[in-house]
């Protein structure tokens, strides 16, 4: 029939057919399954990740203390509401007074009165997941709260310890403001239903609440008031955490004069208003009146506003402005105590340091290490060098900011330059097989020493090449795991993935992974499951998923041990390290904490910032405000596996301590630190700027100069950099002049606030042994008058002979300068500032190193071609005079090194060994060496030979504790000891 229309049809509308029905119920099935399935596919992969890793233990610590969490207080909420609303639609009146008012409400308790039971159920279901949500999220404070351990200190005020504060208090906090939440959730909806039913009334005649209502809200109130005076309480201990400004310190931690004087007793005093007036509200119910506790109520609430805020300001412009130094100074004292102790800053060693204009051979001599070690090699720079001579396919890039490192022994170990070859996926055709399958790891670590380049200004390598040959022997160079490797790859199987070409055939070798890393795709459900994690419907079906695959994914060292260690704040400069036939990232990770009275707080993001935080990456969590950090694990991850190495490093930090307990089994002890990788351990950067910017101020110890603020400190800015920001730290080699040795050390330096001038020199031990993390800072004495980073470069820019070789460098504008790290070194009595000058050719893909600046006092100033010819310039008039030391193997002072002329002769009835005669005659070789550096002014070799010397003399002293004591007649020539006598043999 043809279909019926026109303007007097109408299409008669009726419910869905079953068909339709059918249909739109299955939809909805399947969405909700698929909603479920995709939550269940979070939590899965989660699951089998951290069980790859073998750090199961967090996920389900986190998991349970979350579930625990989730239903004690949200059912604990769901409770307290749920019996205040039946209480308060049991306590409604049986008639409620004719009204329009109620009129209206009974329209609504009509339509209510079906569904009373499921409302009420519903109502305090939705309460109590919203309050358990809340809760979970404090699994963080529950677990410190219920393993905490005792710093052993006590506050300056309270005599509470440190404890308390760090752990105790947060969860008492936590529990008192979920309390506040059930009270006024409870004091709501009560009020709410009492109003529905008629136990409160806004219009009509007669009392505007019932008996009933009045007790029920009387009560609540009270437990309300009640919990103030908890909290009252509670605040006396939270001033000692209290935040503000204060002499310029924007995270003043702590009580001052009109905290301990009027806040304290005020919060005491409110303390007993409060619970006088919590016990008028309980006796509402029997006197049958609001008045007394409202009356109670009132005068709280002025006693709030005079006690607790008009009373302190009256001290504070009465007591405390007239005399605000004295009264103080006591409060300033334990601020700067407590926030030296809390940021490892208490052991700093300040000596005042007076550097002179010129030098001398005498002064020089103890600093040839230092000189010698002077790195050349800018690893902010050389990434681009790197990258043009040792990437040798495009499909391996470098990171933009290289590592320092140190590697060999004896006169052989030295800072090294260090890069690892990592994938890079914009360098191949991108299809999802290529990305996922065929171009899976990186390969090979490429070496270069840090105080050498070679006639062309490139690095001189130690280590290239691909496979990559050299000074680290065999190792697996495979790296799967990176600081640029972000995406997921499937590995293993029959799987062939891409290693590189080979250079004999042309051939692409090729590799099937072996390790044992990764999550196995072996069942249907887990392949689905990451389809749905990675959004990738293939992984499903796609054939090239063979049996034996395994995804692995997280794969960038700060990933992986963020994820198995959440309580850790990790540095942003991981680095690699060869060692044992493998390559590991080594991370350091911080434990911190926001409850360390008295120290004042700072945030992590804006102390660790600095002109090469774009390059290196953003420290974890760097919004949180912390006032007290400790360096207390050194992690590593393999690149090949992925394993995940935690290991307590600071011993006595009880915040490890605490999450040690929480977490047991995932830290190993220090002394399971592998020997081979204990040298490659070094002072963490960000632990460093954390310190400097802390030290800015609080290298101050007594309170009347911190209060006058008339010597604060700055970290100068970075004058090699555009981008307006401080001068980064940097690890060098170097002698601090109360040292006998030069050692590798991280470095920075002070300027006065707002001035260019010199202020401090900072520098810490970085080498693991007795004397790791020492501070000694060498603050310049007021005549001194040393400049500024800033003003050397100034220096520097200024000088006219300079300008006319930068103006040739540049080519009239075809090439660009860069400049390298401007290191500032304590040498020779007097400071050093070095800095390497690279020049980048108009169309060159990397830098070469060109020139050098020196700068040595006010008038020292030379831009050579080399760092020997440019230390010769300021260091010009130095000449030999003694003998050159080496540092005593057995005291703290040096001793004279002589040079043998022949072998020398056994006494009598002895026998010389080959190990002992070796030593000599390596000795004599070194000091012949030495001399001639010296004499020359290559104070690199110089250094070079001095290290050599050393070494020959430990072996000559081991080699003779071995066997019989020789008699050396040898005579040596030239070698007189300090005193002008004759040297001894060595």
């Amino acid at each position: 029939m043809p279909e019926r229309s026109g303007p007097g049809f109408r299409r008669r509308v009726g419910p869905p057919s079953r068909r339709a029905r059918v249909a739109l119920l299955t939809l909805g099935v399947l969405a909700v399954l698929f909603l479920l399935f995709v939550m269940f596919a979070g939590f899965w992969t989660d699951w089998l990740w951290f069980r790859s890793v073998h750090y199961s233990s967090v996920f389900t610590t986190q998991l349970w203390t979350k579930i625990g969490l989730f239903a004690v207080f949200g059912l604990l909420m769901a409770v307290i509401v749920g019996f205040n609303i039946w209480l308060a639609h049991r306590l409604r009146p049986p008639l409620s007074a004719m009204s329009v008012e109620q009129q209206s409400l009974d329209r609504y308790r009509a339509g209510l009165a079906p569904f009373k039971r499921w409302a009420l159920i519903g109502v305090s279901l939705v309460i109590g997941l919203v309050a358990g949500a809340a809760a979970s999220g404090q699994w963080r404070t529950w677990l410190m709260w219920t393993n905490a351990t005792s710093f052993g200190e006590k506050d300056a005020q309270f005599g509470m310890d440190v404890s308390f504060y760090a752990f105790d208090l947060p969860f008492y906090e936590f529990v008192l403001g979920f309390a506040f939440s059930a009270v006024i959730v409870s004091l709501l909806t009560s009020a709410l239903v009492h109003y529905l039913y008629g136990g409160l009334r806004l219009q009509g005649p007669g009392r505007r609440a019932s008996a009933g209502a009045q007790g029920h809200l009387a009560v609540l109130l009270g437990v309300f008031v009640l919990l103030k005076a908890v909290a009252y309480w509670l605040d006396r201990y939270a001033l000692a955490v209290k935040t503000g400004s204060y002499k310029g310190v924007s995270g003043w931690t702590g009580l001052r004069y009109v905290d301990a004087n009027a806040f304290l007793p005020a919060k005491t005093i409110l303390f007993f208003v409060a619970i006088i007036c919590a016990v008028l509200f309980f006796l509402t119910p029997i006197r049958r009146t609001w008045a007394p506790a409202l009356i109670g109520l009132g005068l709280m609430v002025l006693s709030a506003v005079l006690i607790g805020g008009l009373y302190p300001a009256i001290v504070q412009q009465f007591q405390v402005k007239p005399n605000e130094q004295a009264k103080e100074t006591p409060y300033i004292q334990k601020n700067i105590d407590a926030t030296r102790q809390a940021y490892g800053i208490a052991d700093a060693q300040t000596t005042p340091y007076s550097p002179q204009g010129s030098t001398n051979a005498d002064a020089l001599k103890p600093d040839a290490q230092t000189i010698a070690d002077i790195r050349l090699l800018d690893p902010n720079i050389v990434s681009p060098t790197f990258q043009s001579l040792e990437q040798q396919r495009n499909y391996y890039a470098f990171p933009s900011t290289l590592d320092v490192d140190r590697y060999g022994t004896g006169t052989g170990k030295q800072d090294t330059v260090i890069g690892l070859r990592e994938l890079d996926l914009n360098g191949v055709q991108r299809n999802w097989i290529n990305d996922h399958f065929k171009y899976t790891h990186g390969y090979g670590a490429v070496v270069a020493k840090g105080n050498q380049v070679d006639d062309r200004g490139q690095p001189v390598f130690t280590e290239s090449g691909l496979p990559a040959t050299g000074a680290l022997g065999d190792y697996e160079q495979r790296v799967y795991y990176g600081e640029k490797t972000t995406t997921y790859s499937i590995v293993g199987g029959s799987n062939k993935e891409i290693d590189y070409t080979d250079p004999k055939t042309g051939q692409n070798a090729e590799y099937t992974y072996s390790g044992d890393s990764g999550v196995s795709l072996s069942n249907p459900i887990t392949r689905a499951a990451y389809a749905v994690r990675f959004a990738e419907p293939q992984i499903l079906y796609a054939g090239a998923i063979t049996d034996g695959a395994k995804v692995i994914y997280n794969r960038t060292p700060k990933e992986r041990v963020e994820k198995v260690a959440p309580w850790l704040s990790i540095d942003a400069d991981p680095y690699p390290v060869v060692q044992d036939g493998r390559v590991v990232w080594v991370l350091d990770g911080y434990t911190t904490s926001d409850g360390f009275p008295f120290s004042s707080k700072t945030t992590l993001g804006a102390a660790t910032k600095d002109s090469l935080t774009n390059q290196r990456g953003e420290l974890l969590a760097v919004a949180n405000q912390v006032n007290y950090i400790r360096n207390s694990v050194k992690a590593t991850v393999d690149a090949y596996t992925g394993e995940v190495k935690l290991y307590q490093w600071d011993e006595k930090d009880p915040v490890l301590k605490t999450w040690m307990k929480a977490f047991p089994g995932t830290v190993e002890p220090k002394a399971d630190i592998p020997q081979s990788l204990l040298p490659h351990l070094r002072y963490p950067q960000d632990m460093f700027k954390v310190q400097r910017d802390l030290l800015g101020q609080y290298h101050v110890t007594d309170a009347n100069s911190f209060f006058n603020g008339s010597d604060i400190w700055q970290v100068p800015v970075d004058p090699t950099s555009d981008t307006k920001q401080v001068q980064p730290p940097y690890y060098v080699t170097v002698r601090m002049p109360d040292t006998n040795a030069a050692s590798f050390s991280l470095t920075s330096t002070f300027v006065p606030n707002q001035r260019p001038n010199l202020a401090a020199f900072m520098a810490v031990n970085a080498d693991p042994g007795d004397d790791y993390g020492k501070i000694r800072i060498l603050k310049m004495t007021g005549e001194s008058g040393a400049p500024g980073p800033g003003l050397v470069q100034s220096k520097f820019n200024s000088r006219q002979e300079v300008a006319s070789q930068i103006t040739l460098l540049k080519s009239g504008g075809d090439s660009e300068l860069e400049y390298g790290n401007l290191l500032t070194l304590p040498v020779g009595n007097g400071l050093l500032n070095v800095e390497p000058v690279y020049v980048r050719g108009r169309g060159a893909k990397y830098p070469t190193l060109q020139k050098v600046l020196a700068v040595y006092g006010d008038d020292n100033v030379a831009f050579e071609n080399t760092l020997e010819d440019a230390l010769k310039k300021v260091f010009s008039g130095a000449a030999p005079a003694t003998t050159p030391t080496v540092p005593s193997t057995a005291g703290n002072g040096t001793t004279p090194t002589p040079t043998p002329t022949g072998p020398a002769t056994p006494a009598p009835g002895g026998t010389i060994s080959p190990e002992l005669q070796k030593a000599l005659t390596d000795a004599g070789k070194a000091y012949n060496d030495s001399q001639t550096a010296f004499k020359n002014g290559d104070w690199v070799a110089y250094g070079n030979a001095q290290k050599a010397l050393g070494d020959a003399l430990k072996a000559a002293e081991a080699a003779r504790g071995a066997g019989p004591a020789p008699a050396p007649t040898a005579t040596p020539t030239g070698a007189a000891s300090a005193s002008g006598s004759p040297s001894p043999h060595p």
